[in-house]
């Protein structure tokens, strides 16, 4: 009874020994007398109690890495700190798991020694500047010689570059004049764009008040012709009417030379006091006869006169007499002039 209780305790045993689960995301080497035979897929697998054991269990998932910060000396010789982080996978567990001692380690070492590498060969300011072509280097290098560990590296990625801190105020200070430099750059050209078209401006009205003065002068010249031809038209009709004998003509001649005579001596800048003859009212009859002949003008054509012997015209240097006052007031005396 006790060997048949033994005997199945054994089988149990060797049933539980011999199935194995493999949970999704790893994969089991299976070692026969502590040599590789196979790898066990994610699920329920089988193996030979006794005789073969699960040697490594690895895992199969994408892992991440956090690469400790260093010190790396740039080409320009500064010292700066260094950071990241590794992505790889493992895509063969055999390889994985007997091709390389601490996979995580060896993985680690290697991008720390590429990461000293690829900025070595870099000066500060390309370090600073180009992140991304130091990420496909890295990657690059390190995806290759990981390859044969059965290992994919998909990412790598610098996190932190740190120079010094007196390097940091310098590189501020450097940025500061040289916003500056760029700031004064762009004033001055604003300025000079400004004084530019300021002068574009005066240019324009110069020339735009040139040709006022000139559209004026020729307006004025072709104003004095008109009037001239205005002038020379009164003077032939004028004529016309002398040689026709109205002497209504004479007067408006008369008393035109008489009222530009008195206009010349009231704006005369030289002439404080104005003394007018008694004769002054004679100007109102020569300015009587210009409205009789304007008026005559304005008459309908008549037919031509008979005409006259010619007579002489003979002007006397006295004015015209003055009209009579109306009767119901007597005449004035005319006052004497006040002393100027």
């Amino acid at each position: 009874m006790f060997f048949v209780w033994v005997l199945m305790a054994f089988v149990v045993i060797t049933i539980f020994r011999g199935v194995k689960s493999v949970p999704q995301g790893y994969e089991y080497t299976v070692q026969r007398f502590g040599r590789y035979t196979h790898t066990l897929a994610p699920g329920l697998g089988f193996i030979i109690p006794w005789v073969d054991a699960i040697g490594r269990k690895m895992n199969m998932m994408e892992q991440v890495l956090d690469v400790p910060s260093q010190d790396v000396i740039t080409k320009d010789n500064a010292v700066v700190k260094v950071d990241g982080v590794v992505f790889f996978q493992v895509l063969d567990a055999a390889k994985a798991a007997y091709e390389v001692a601490e996979l995580e380690v060896a993985v680690l070492n290697l991008v720390m020694t590429n990461i000293r590498t690829v900025l070595g060969s870099m000066d500060l300011d390309e370090s600073l500047s180009k992140r991304d072509d130091i990420n496909s280097r890295l990657l690059a290098v390190v995806d290759r010689a990981t390859h044969p560990w059965g290992v994919k590296v998909n990412r790598i990625e610098i996190k932190d570059i740190q120079p010094p801190r007196d390097l940091i105020d310098s590189m501020a200070r450097q940025m500061k004049a040289e916003r500056e430099k760029r700031a004064n750059i762009l004033e001055a050209e604003g300025f000079r764009a400004a004084a530019i078209l300021k002068a574009e401006g005066e240019k324009q009205a110069a020339v735009l008040e040139a040709e006022g003065r000139r559209e004026s002068a020729l307006r004025d010249a072709e104003a004095r012709e008109r009037l001239a031809e205005a002038e020379a038209r009164a003077t032939t009709m004028v004529s016309e009417a002398i040689a026709k004998g109205d002497l209504q003509a004479i007067n408006y001649f008369v008393a035109q030379k008489y009222v530009e005579a008195l206009k010349d001596f009231a704006h005369s800048p030289n002439q404080k006091t104005l003394l007018l003859p008694m004769e002054t009212t004679g100007v109102l009859g020569s300015l009587a006869g210009i409205v009789e002949l304007t008026r005559a003008a304005g008459d309908a054509p008549r037919p031509p006169a008979a005409p006259k012997p010619a007579q002489r015209a003979v002007f006397t240097a006295d004015p015209p007499p003055a009209p009579k006052p109306p009767p119901s007031q007597p005449p004035q005396k005319p006052q004497p002039p006040a002393a100027g």
